[in-house]
Formats: structure tokens, sequence, C-alpha cells
């Protein structure tokens, strides 16, 4: 299965017109889409009493398409719909609808199950009026289930946020790919669970913004051949904070040996030494007093990471540029990052497009100020700060973005609210580490590392503390292996 991709606004309705320019009647695209709509919600409830919003246009179109797909099936179908008439496909649509349709009234909810929201649909640019907000409202309120066409109506498809206001759906069916707004917060929360079903349109010629599923790095993970030796699978070096900051470094370290790096050794402070030799094992422990003491350790790493717990100080700037003078992969996370807030220039000066970089929002605002704040999107967000730092770009948050600067990203869907713990962040810079020593390209490396970290807060649920996340590492990778992990 195919990486899936994930469209503008703009690259959905290309492909709709590819497709009509091909010869596939509009109102045929129409048909399949409603017909999608009606099969999912045939799928997950029994008959019941539902109505259908339609709007004036294309998503109205679907609703009444979806509307007599229901009634053929014996459910009892109702249909409001907007005092504009429709023109067009969705002229047609309407046509083919054999029962009555009634104005848009709260009253016309009464006795529901389920309410379809085909009112508008990604294209919406503009708030919707008060009395289709409170239609929706009185929808989102009553005991029936809400399901909405393509978006629920007044979410932006290419932000994922309302535009004023949005209702939230329990189920959204959209067509052919997912959009940002599904899977973008807030947007991803309003939606519910997605169906993208297939209505036969062909992707864009060039894609380069996916849902980060094993589809998109699977080929690349790697796994160790029969014969492999120790140090094949790659040396990952992680650097410790001073001797009462040890413990963000060796979760790192530890997820980095699990996720698969041959050698890990953990690079520490002379004065943290004890504190650390007390507490490791597999992982091997080496010190150091100065920068050029940790150049010297860098020299057969493939990766290193710096950052948990290193110390907003002068010297954790020092080992970064340390680090980077080795030709060792980097992952730059938490204090590595803060301490170029003042100068961030200065770090991307010396960072290629091997090297990674970890920030939660804050620590992304520190280096990139304001750039948040500026895009529309975390997206455009991300891209933008990939480009300027030249190296990978990980926006950590529920809906994680990773970035590469030729333009490539991903959204990450599995992620969990259990993984919101101190140290979660550490263990991920630990898994880029260790994938980035065995010699996964560095965006590959980015994208199966979140999700191997999602998929294991996902798994483990209430009560996850860091400390749990590296042990739960080799089951998500036996069921990735064994094909057994569900990406969509």
């Amino acid at each position: 299965m195919p990486a899936a991709p994930i469209l503008t606004v703009a690259e959905m309705a290309a492909c709709d017109a590819s497709a009509i320019a091909a010869g596939v009647p509009g109102i045929a695209l129409m048909r399949r889409a409603g017909e999608a709509v009606a099969q999912a919600i045939r799928a997950r409830f029994t008959p019941r009493p539902i109505v259908v919003l339609c709007g004036p246009g294309k998503n109205g179109g679907d609703g009444y398409v979806a509307a007599s797909a229901l009634q053929a099936a014996g459910w009892p179908v109702r249909v409001g719909a907007a005092r504009s008439e429709p023109s067009g496909d969705a002229a047609e649509a309407r046509a083919g609808w054999s029962g009555p349709v009634a104005a848009l009234t709260s009253e016309g909810l009464e006795g529901a199950g389920v309410v379809v929201d085909a009112l508008f649909g990604a294209g919406l640019a503009r708030p919707l009026d008060s009395g289709l907000q409170h239609l929706l409202r009185c929808a989102e309120a009553s005991p029936a289930a809400l399901v909405a066409v393509d978006l629920p109506s007044g979410l932006s498809g290419d932000t994922g946020r309302p535009l004023g206001w949005a209702p939230r759906a329990e189920l959204t069916v959209t067509f052919h790919a997912k959009k940002l707004a599904h899977v973008l917060e807030p947007g991803r929360s309003l939606c519910g669970e997605v169906v993208v079903a297939d209505i036969g349109l062909a992707g864009p010629a060039v894609c380069t913004l996916f849902e980060n599923t094993p589809e998109l790095w699977a080929s690349s993970f790697p796994w160790p051949g029969v014969e492999a030796h120790k140090a094949e699978r790659g040396r990952l070096l992680v650097v410790s904070g001073g001797p009462w900051s040890t413990g963000a470094a060796r979760l790192a370290a530890r997820a980095g040996l699990r996720v698969g790096a041959g050698l890990v050794t953990l690079a520490s402070p002379l004065d943290a030494l004890a504190s650390n030799a007390a507490h490791l094992e597999a992982v091997m422990l080496k010190p150091f007093d100065t920068d050029l003491d940790l150049a010297d350790l860098a020299e057969t790493a493939d990766a290193a990471v710096i950052g948990p717990a290193a110390g907003v100080q002068d010297t954790t700037a020092h080992n970064v540029f340390a680090l980077a003078e080795s030709g060792a992969a980097l992952v730059v996370d938490a204090d590595a990052l803060t301490v170029f807030r003042d100068d961030p220039a200065e770090l991307f000066r010396i960072l290629d497009r091997d090297d990674v970089l970890t920030p939660h929002p804050g620590e992304f605002d520190r280096i990139f100020p304001g750039l948040l704040a500026r895009e529309a999107e975390r997206v455009t967000a991300a891209r933008s700060a990939s480009r300027k730092a030249g190296a990978v770009v990980i926006l950590k948050g529920s809906d994680t973005v990773i970035a590469a600067p030729d333009g490539r990203a991903a959204v990450n869907g599995n992620g969990a609210p259990w993984l919101a713990t101190a140290g979660s962040g550490d263990v991920l810079a630990g898994l880029v580490g260790g994938l980035l020593a065995q010699g996964m390209d560095s965006f590959q490396a980015a994208c199966a590392a979140v999700f191997i970290h999602g998929e294991a807060g996902r798994r483990f649920g209430p009560g996850l503390i860091a400390e749990d996340l590296p042990g739960l590492v080799p089951g998500v990778l036996a069921r990735l292996r064994a094909g057994a992990v569900p990406s969509r």
C-alpha cells in the first residue's frame, strides 16, 4: 500500500477537474461520493431516522445522493435544504431525491438518530451565518450522531481551524485523500473518525505531504540481517547533563539501544560519572571534561544526541559545536536548542540536512521566533523552519509535523495524550538517534521514530511514564515487522 497523501483544497479540486477533463462526468463522481457516505453510515449504525442537511453546492449534492441511497436501503430519511437552488451536478442530484425537501430548521432535527452535515465542504472560505450555526449547534447538542460530508461545516480545509465556529462530528467521510483539516488540530478532533472513500480519482503528479504511516518509511527501516554484528548496527553517542540532571540522557540512550543501535555510549561529565554508572548496564559509559574530549568520543559515532537536561549554558553550545565537527548525524533537543535562542543563526550555520531538531512549540518559538504565529498552520511553519535551519525539524505536539529541507513533510496521527509526561521527548530524541545511527535517511528516521513513539504511548495507555517507553519499543517493532500495526 502506498504512502497516504494529504492534499490542499486546491490540489483536491485539481484532482476533480483532471478526472472530469479525462471524461468522467461530474455527476458520476458525486454519485460515488454520496454512495460512499451512505455506505459508511450503514456500516456503523443500525437503521434509524436520519436527517440530511444539504447545502447549495457540491457538498449538498453528495448529501442528496446519500439520502437517496439510504432511503433505497430502507432507512427513514428526511432532507432539509438551503433556500438557494443548487445548480449543475448538485441540481441533478437533488432531482434524483424522491422525497420532500424541508427548510433548514432546528425543529426538523427532532427524532433523528443520525444527522448528516452536507452543508459545506473543505472549500468554505467564510464563517457560517448565525442561522446555520444555530442549526448545527442544535444538531451537535442532540442525541443524534453527527456525520460530516468531507468536513464539519465551518472548518477551513487548509488550516484545520474553524472559520469562527464548526461542530464536532462523530464521523467524517471524505474523498480520495485527507485534507490538512483532517490531520491538524483542532480540525482532527472536530472530525471524529475519518473515512477516506475511493471515488476513482488519480492523485497529483507530485505530492510532498503525507500521513506518517509505516508505508512512508517501512522499506528503508534498518532491520538487521542474519549475519549482523553490533558494530555494523550503528554507534550512537548520547551526551549527559550534570550530576543532578542525568536521567533524561539515560532515557534517550536506552531508547536508542531499544530501537536497534548496536553500540550506545553515554558521554558523561566527570562529576556525573558515579550517578550514571549506578544506572547503566548495556549502555556504555565514557567520561569527558571539555568539548575537545567530547569531540574525541564522537569520532567513531554515527549519530549523536545532545540536549536532554544538558543545561542552558555556554558549555552546551560548545558541545554542540564539537559534535557538529565530528561528522555524526546530530539530534539537537531541549536545552541544546534553547541555548541558541539569542542567536539561532549560529546553530543553523553548523547544521546539515542529516541533522534533526526536535522542538516542542515553546522551543520552536525560541529558535524560530514568531514563525508559528505568522504561518497559517503547523505544516507550513515546520517546512519554513526546516528550510531555514537546513535540517529536518520535528515540531512536536498532538499533531506532530516532520519536515525536511527539500519540502517533504508528514503529519503524525497516532499520538496519544499519555505521552504528555516528563521525559517523553527525551525518549523520542533517542529513538531518532538510534535510527540515524543505523543509517536511515534523516527524514524517514524522524518519521519512523515519531510513529514508534506514538504507537508505544497509544498501546500502553493511562499511567504511562517515560521510563516505560523504551521497554515498549520491542513490542511495536515486532508488530511492525509482522505487518500487524494498523497504519490508517
